[in-house]
């Protein structure tokens, strides 16, 4: 294959003919046909946009030369020429030109070398490339489009052809950057909104778990605690971030199904009678009921109603309720199989439930209620640890014991106004 290069010519004469050709393009009323009439204004760069920044990669400097004074008399002032293509690559992905010209045929890294490289980067996998070769056999030209070229320029350069294929290139380069600028700002939008949706469903939670909490804690601080605890524990257990956040939010409906015991029961003051516990152990079971879906035959009956309430009753269940429903209904079930409500043991126990109940003792251990002052807190330590294999999971209470500190720290953050931690 030949060297891509123009014929040797005495420069200054070239230039003068390259000179001519440019004057009969600007007017077309005194070429012989060959230059496509209206060209040039075509590719006059928009008032009031940026010039493109175009690169030419050749290593004769002579090529340079001559398609930077073609570019300019074009209207396209921003030219960069690189002779050595060892170079190309590094200008490139530090200069970000809109326009890369390049030759095929180069001593050291060649043209279609250096294009499989900008289309292997994400980054350059876009930028519009046109190929200069002398080359028009089938195999030239298929290896250069297999490896990317955007649009060939023959030589020796035609400013009629370069006009047009210059302005494509650009055109559909400022497309793509249009096209990717959008996807950019949709994806902030997203972005957010999803933020916004994320903090309104906690604070959805939130409100929904201080409900019931205010049935027999004034404060509602009880919740906070829980799901603050529960989500350290989780962490402290090699839980992934989404698990530890689940969880944390999740903790603190735990207790929702209080709303469905009487307060002669939920503030008694004194032990309960069996009856009574017999009610309160029931808000396991209610507390699952008030989160997990309805069933179908209830769901049927509300999509008779309006077709709006179809659509709502569609949408796809929060991982975060569905988790808040297994610890409602899981917090008080005990490692050894003695709790309630269905008597589960060990590893039967789900995972975020055995966590839960960890946290919520130590808080209710800690905290004032109707029927009790808060137990010092070594105490309430004590208690959590003599529990060990028998209420608790075994590995959830290392872990809680691991992050001590950090319990600590939360209990006299969140602590209740009349009662100081101690």
């Amino acid at each position: 294959m030949s060297r891509d290069v123009l014929p040797q010519v005495d420069l200054n004469q070239f230039l003068t003919e390259v000179d001519q050709g440019l004057s009969q393009i600007k007017n077309p009323s005194a070429t012989s046909g060959n230059v496509v009439p209206g060209s040039v204004a075509a590719v006059t760069p928009e008032t009031g946009t940026a010039a493109p920044n175009i690169l030419i990669i050749d290593d004769e400097p002579i090529n340079i030369k001559v398609i930077t004074k073609y570019l300019h008399e074009l209207g396209y002032t921003r030219c960069t020429g690189l002779s050595d293509s060892r170079q190309a690559i590094y200008s490139i992905t530090n200069d970000v030109p809109d326009l890369v010209i390049l030759d095929v045929m180069m001593p050291h890294v060649t043209g279609i070398e250096i294009l499989a490289k900008l289309r292997a980067n994400p980054e350059t996998a876009h930028l519009p490339v046109l190929v200069l070769t002398a080359a028009v056999d089938r195999e030239t030209r298929l290896a250069v489009l297999e490896s990317g070229a955007t649009d060939f320029l023959s030589k020796p350069i035609d400013p009629s052809e370069l006009s047009p294929r210059v302005r494509n290139a650009l055109t559909v380069k400022k497309f793509h950057d249009s096209l990717r600028h959008q996807a950019q700002n949709l994806e902030n939008a997203v972005r957010m909104r999803t933020a916004e949706l994320e903090a309104s469903r906690q604070d959805i939670i939130h409100c929904l778990a201080r409900a019931a909490e205010f049935r027999d804690d004034d404060t509602g601080q009880h919740v906070l605690r829980v799901g603050r605890y529960a989500g350290i524990i989780a962490q402290a257990m090699g839980l992934g971030p989404d698990e530890v956040d689940h969880i944390r939010q999740a903790a603190q409906l735990h207790d929702i199904g209080k709303i469905g015991v009487p307060d002669s029961i939920l503030l008694k003051r004194g032990k309960l009678e069996p009856d009574e516990f017999e009610r309160m152990q029931k808000h396991t079971c209610i507390g699952k009921r008030v989160i997990e879906r309805l069933p179908q035959h209830e769901w049927d009956e509300l999509r008779k109603h309006v077709q709006i309430g179809a659509m709502i009753l569609d949408i796809p269940r929060s991982p975060v309720l569905q988790m808040a429903a297994r610890i409602a209904l899981t917090h008080h079930e005990w490692w050894d199989g003695n709790g309630y409500p269905l008597g589960l043991a060990g590893e039967d126990i789900p995972l975020e439930g055995r966590i839960t109940a960890v946290a919520d003792v130590f808080d209710a251990l800690s905290s004032k209620r109707p029927y009790k002052r808060p137990f010092p807190r070594e105490k309430c330590f004590q208690i959590i640890s003599e529990e060990r294999g028998t209420h608790f999971d075994p590995d959830v209470v290392d872990a809680f014991f691991s992050m001590r500190d950090a319990i600590v720290k939360i209990q006299i953050e969140l602590a209740d106004a009349d009662v100081d931690a101690h």
